[in-house]
């Protein structure tokens, strides 16, 4: 089964209702657990809809910040929500348009695991981050800690056991923070450490858990659009059966990603 194939991102709008609400929270608990100071030059890599440049630009007041990701769409919607000094182009992150040495920070928001190779890109953000600078990202935990989405691929999986091929907990290893510091090492960085980062996840009914399955962006979505209509009424009532809800209607989960940074080594050539 080719699972890349429902890997969809490219409609900002989408995006946001399905994931961006709750990735926006994320990227203030990243920044902040970084504890960066004020009027630095950052990349945001793999930017999408510029989440986290707009956490970088809110918290950490930079001089400049350039958001990087190869969807249009996405970058679109970056730019059309842009703050202060952040800019965002259409480029990959695997071979970053960048100039050697010449940032103070470089860092990527739920993004690496979509990469065919990690170690590349983040080889790639290292290179460009002057000596000694910070090199930081962070991923969900699809395996265990992302509440609506391990209840989501265990529904999947109870109404067609195929879809376990799909499942983002199994297909994106990356995403534990074992992983990460062997990245982050392959990629010669130094002082490495890793971090949980915790966010609520309230959705307001289970249709505002739900609908946004329907929107065809990202793996979930992508399988869900895939679906005859029937196994997907299917898929629905299985998951309306296993989400807790509290006594006003409300679903209430919470969402886990890793936290990972390094810095550059201090004397050593910029390629």
């Amino acid at each position: 089964m080719d699972e890349q194939r429902f890997d969809v991102w490219a409609a900002g709008a989408a995006y946001e209702r399905y994931m961006g609400r709750w990735s926006r929270l994320a990227a203030e608990e990243f920044v902040a657990w970084l504890g960066c100071a004020d009027d630095l030059e950052w990349v945001d890599v793999g930017c999408g809809t510029g989440v986290l440049s707009a956490a970088v630009t809110a918290r950490c007041r930079p001089r400049r910040v350039v958001g990087i990701d190869r969807s249009e769409g996405f970058v679109g919607s970056a730019r059309a929500r842009a703050l202060g000094s952040a800019r965002f182009v259409v480029a990959d992150a695997m071979s970053l348009p960048l100039r050697p040495r010449t940032w103070d920070v470089a860092v990527s928001g739920l993004a690496l695991n979509f990469l065919a190779e990690p170690t590349v890109a983040v080889t790639g953000m290292a290179r460009v981050v002057r000596p000694g600078g910070p090199v930081a990202a962070y991923v969900w935990d699809y395996a265990d800690g992302m509440g609506f989405l391990r209840r989501f691929w265990d529904a999947a999986v109870e109404v067609e056991p195929s879809a376990a091929a799909l499942d983002e907990g199994r297909r994106f290893p990356l995403c534990r923070p074992d992983r990460l510091r062997d990245v982050w090492a392959a990629a010669g960085l130094v002082d490495v450490s890793t971090s949980p980062i915790e966010v609520p996840t309230v959705f307001a009914d289970f249709a505002d858990l739900w609908e946004p399955f329907l929107t065809g962006q990202g793996p979930a979505p992508g399988y869900v659009a895939s679906l005859a209509p029937a196994d997907r009424e299917r898929l629905r009532d299985a998951l309306d059966a296993s989400v807790p809800r509290r006594p006003d209607g409300t679903v209430a989960l919470t969402a886990r990603a890793w936290g990972v940074r390094g810095r550059t080594r201090v004397g050593t050539p910029a390629d």
